[in-house]
């Protein structure tokens, strides 16, 4: 029988993104807006909701296009609000514009949204050896201090624990537990290895 993190429990569609995204280093910028983005429609919410209703935040936000959301208008929120595809919260549609437009200030620099992220690991997944889901923290100090500085860009609905939920997915850091038959392999993936 193979071993995974308890929190994957026997949803396929939960097996699936903890046995094939779920702490794979992700260095791509769109990916990273689009992960940081559902993390943010995650708040109250669980993770599984999120993931059934990938595909219609995708086609309800053009694919995630950050030029084309940062120019979306009062038409587009009513759209959004209307769609029973995806959640429909103000707030997280309206952070989901601001983020938009942060991403594109931070693009403008040299190393991109991945550069600007990737940088508070000085560019290398950090490798935990936790035993037990129990183990494993909400958050973190630099959870916090990823927080404060996307914050500071302007970024929405990215509070310390959301960051560290999208830290954890996009293999800044390696939270499969030690006992979970993805740790191993991550952590290769995260040096490299194949």
């Amino acid at each position: 029988m193979t071993r995974r993190c308890s929190w994957a429990g026997d949803d396929p569609v939960y097996v699936d993104y903890h046995d094939t995204e779920w702490g794979v280093p992700e260095r791509d910028d769109r990916a990273l807006f689009e992960k940081l983005l559902l993390d943010g429609f995650q708040a109250g919410l669980s993770w599984i909701v999120i993931l059934k209703k990938r595909d219609n935040f995708r086609r309800a936000f053009h694919g995630f296009d950050p030029a084309r959301m940062a120019s979306y208008g009062d038409k587009d929120i009513r759209r959004l609000l209307n769609d029973r595809g995806i959640v429909r919260n103000r707030a997280k549609c309206e952070a989901a514009i601001t983020n938009a437009q942060a991403y594109l200030r931070v693009m403008e620099r040299p190393g991109g949204f991945t550069g600007f992220l990737w940088d508070f690991v000085d560019g290398q997944p950090i490798i935990h050896r936790f035993r037990t889901m129990k183990a494993v923290p909400a958050e973190t100090p630099l959870s916090r201090k990823v927080s404060r500085a996307l914050k500071q860009e302007g970024f929405r609905f990215v509070g310390p624990t959301i960051v560290y939920a999208f830290m954890q997915a996009v293999g800044m850091v390696n939270d499969h537990v030690t006992t979970c038959f993805r740790h191993e392999e991550v952590a290769r993936l995260a040096s490299g290895g194949h």
